[in-house]
């Protein structure tokens, strides 16, 4: 039985977070008065982005309400009865989230442009841009609690016995009968067709992690070639063939740019966090039950605490995102908008650890710990803030590597009087040379966590880097608000002091953004490597063990790896095939009225091409990551999984850095050239140009790729966990 008293302390927290969500929309979407042209003609621009974005969204999750209906069918035919319903309800907390977060940025880009005219405060315009950013925050941790907490509530938590079952589950579930001391590992249960028998309680919440996981995968690999393809198209046809402003409106590729900054950087971030948040709270329940498997299930108080401990553990972050989040949006903001949005950070961090210093005195201090717990009950304490500080840190040393504050982006704009060759080759050593510390803090980290206390450590190390991700998540979601802004800034030919507000907002929401796709990585390869140790104990019969000599382990992981190339292969062509139909469609838009802004161009037909070309080559990929380890484990085994997920790890890990960073080092150099930053070089010089190049290259790297591949290896290790009996009893090899 888990605490209910925590669980209901935790929904509380919950409710208050979706709350706050919810007020913050509602002030930000309020109708302000249109009291002159100027504002009339920013709001008509904001309005074509957000029916733009909503269109897409729409369009594509006819697709996969669809996808994700079929699957749920077959969990509950196949595999587990009740395992469609929490498949289900993951793709809906995933898509509440998506969904609200995109809604509330498409209504805050006027909002924050707007700011900037009235008030000419760099402060107050960012308040109103983080306001923004914490519906998606706040929406992300909240909906993905939310799901679980209802699942543990229903199932009767995760040790299901004769005298206690969930607060609903004799009208939901099927009944489960075990002895008091039996266990979760013994419970069985099948689907409504066949005989197949698998543990109920991990069943469900191993799909409802899937669930997430299917929606992030969709939203990003669509989200991503909608954005880029945008983005690369405007940039070639405007900066490239016609020396045009970045921005312009009479480039119509530039509107659907802004609605992919949407589709991608907010909702498909949104899904991407959550399912990294989910899937770590569900891998630390799985090894919970590894633990007490293993223990010989003669200690169930410490089996209940390790089951609980991750709740409260997610619970006091969001509390603690709420306190800083309202501190930042309603103390007086200073003109530094990265040291406003640090205070948010760092008050949430701390708050998280302190909170959770109480909370696990209070979970185990009382009980019979065991050896592998070697500081007692502060064990999972000072792993989760092992966690917490290599968040940070991986943040930090993204940001030194991306940021036009340092060395690395300087030299790259530096270089670029050189041409388009040199721009290229540093870049890629930029991105290369910034793998290894990002690598050396996580690996540290996860041996630190295991010697505290073992594989849960790990774990629990994984959840406390994202216990705050409320607060990471709306510190992301600042930096698209804020180029939407600028760009309405700029399209309605604004003031240069506003265009000035919007531009520092848009440089440290490029910052921001760097570092949402490290926190992403990082913490994918926490939950990745959690997630990995949760399947390996899911079929051992003892310690859980995966013996890297055996062939079928050694030729799975070399598969792994080579799929991740492949599947990094078919986003970067889809995103070039994409982008070049859209610059020549874009390019034959450009006609000697519309360049002398006599007539306005067809927004709504690129908006369509990118939005059809986005879902056309949607499918492949996302689907890859689901039947890969389906297939292998059929024919090969739970052996060959493992090795597959190992190697995909291993090589998605830094070649996620890798793209993320090589291409926000390109886009920075692009925007410290165009500041005036390096002198005799501004924008249209050759300089100049040759940093187009790199951020072109760069785009698709950052924003289709590098946050593609975390989704890509916790797919397959959900997928994995979530059939390892099946893997275990049926296979050809």
């Amino acid at each position: 039985m888990l605490d209910y008293t925590v669980l209901f302390i935790v929904l509380l927290v919950v409710v208050a977070a979706i709350s706050m969500a919810t007020k913050n929309y509602l002030n930000i979407k309020k109708p302000k008065k249109l009291d002159n042209e100027k504002v009339k003609e920013m709001y008509e621009l904001a309005e074509t982005i957000r029916k733009g974005a909503k269109t897409f969204m729409v369009t594509e999750y006819k697709i996969i309400v669809a996808v994700v209906i079929m699957i749920a069918i077959l969990f509950t035919l196949f595999i587990e009865a009740s395992a469609g319903l929490t498949f289900l309800l993951g793709a809906c907390m995933s898509s509440a989230a998506c969904i609200l977060g995109m809604a509330g940025a498409t209504y805050a880009n006027f909002r924050v442009a707007r700011r900037a005219m009235r008030s000419n405060s760099v402060g107050r315009t960012v308040r109103t841009a983080l306001k923004g950013g914490t519906i998606s925050g706040l929406s992300v941790e909240a909906f993905g609690i939310l799901g679980l907490v209802i699942i543990l509530f229903v199932s009767g938590g995760i040790d299901m016995n004769a005298s206690s079952h969930g607060l609903l589950a004799s009208l939901f579930f099927n009944p489960v009968i075990l002895s008091a001391f039996e266990g979760v590992e013994k419970s069985t249960s099948h689907g409504l067709l066949s005989n197949f028998t698998c543990n109920p309680t991990i069943m469900r919440l191993t799909t409802y992690s899937l669930g997430c996981s299917l929606v992030a995968m969709f939203n990003r690999v669509a989200g991503g070639n909608y954005t880029k393809a945008a983005d690369i198209s405007a940039d070639i046809v405007a900066k490239i063939r016609h020396d045009m402003p970045e921005d312009d409106s009479r480039m119509p590729n530039t509107i659907a740019d802004f609605i992919g900054d949407n589709v991608n950087d907010i909702a498909g971030n949104c899904s991407d966090l959550l399912e990294s948040f989910v899937a770590t709270m569900v891998a630390c329940l799985l090894i919970a039950g590894t633990i007490f498997k293993s223990s010989g299930e003669t200690n169930p108080a410490l089996y209940n605490a390790t089951c609980t401990f991750p709740i409260a553990l997610a619970g006091i972050g969001l509390l603690s995102c709420i306190i800083g989040l309202t501190y930042s949006l309603y103390h007086k903001n200073s003109d530094n908008p990265s040291l406003e949005l640090n205070m948010a950070t760092y008050i949430s961090a701390a708050i998280t650890i302190i909170g959770s210093a109480f909370v696990a005195n209070y979970m185990f201090a009382s009980l019979n710990l065991y050896d592998s717990f070697v500081l007692g009950w502060m064990s999972p304490w000072v792993a989760a803030i092992l966690g917490i500080v290599s968040g940070v840190l991986v943040g930090r040393i993204t940001e030194y590597y991306t940021s036009t504050d340092y060395t690395p982006v300087k030299s790259l704009a530096e270089i670029s009087v050189e041409g388009e060759a040199f721009v290229i080759t540093k870049g890629d050593a930029i991105g290369s040379r910034s793998v290894i510390l990002p690598v050396l803090v996580i690996g540290i980290s996860l041996l630190a966590s295991w010697w505290l206390c073992g594989i849960y450590g790990i774990a629990v190390a994984a959840l406390g880097m994202l216990s705050f991700v409320a607060t990471t998540v709306s510190i992301d979601a600042f930096g698209p608000i804020a180029d939407n802004a600028g760009g309405i800034a700029e399209g309605c030919h604004l003031p240069e002091g506003v265009r000035a507000i919007t531009d520092k907002l848009d440089a440290v929401g490029n910052t921001t953004a760097a570092i949402g796709k490290g926190f992403a990585i990082g913490s994918a390869a926490y939950a990745t490597v959690s997630l990995i140790f949760a399947y390996v104990g899911s079929y051992s019969t003892g310690e859980a063990v995966l013996n890297i000599a055996s062939p079928l382990v050694i030729v799975g992981a070399i598969i792994g790896g080579a799929l991740v190339e492949y599947f990094s292969a078919m986003l970067t062509d889809n995103t070039v095939e994409s982008a070049h139909l859209m610059a020549d469609a874009g390019d034959a838009q450009l006609t000697p009225e519309v360049l002398a802004g006599t007539k306005k161009p067809d927004y709504n037909s690129i908006i369509e091409m990118a939005a059809k070309q986005a879902l056309k080559k949607m499918l492949a990929p996302s689907l890859l990551a689901l039947f890969i380890p389906v297939v292998g484990g059929l024919i090969c085994g739970v052996e060959f999984v493992g090795g597959l997920l190992v190697g995909a790890t291993i090589v998605a890990i830094p070649r996620a850095i890798f793209m993320g960073n090589s291409g926000g080092a390109w886009d920075n150099a692009k925007k410290y050239v165009e500041s005036g930053k390096l002198k005799g070089h501004g924008k249209g010089s050759a300089a100049h140009k040759a940093t187009v190049v790199g951020d072109t290259t760069g785009d698709t790297r950052k924003d289709v790729v590098g946050v593609a591949l975390d989704i890509f290896i916790k797919t397959m290790s959900t997928v994995a966990n979530t059939l390892a009996p099946l893997f275990a009893s049926i296979h050809i090899i």
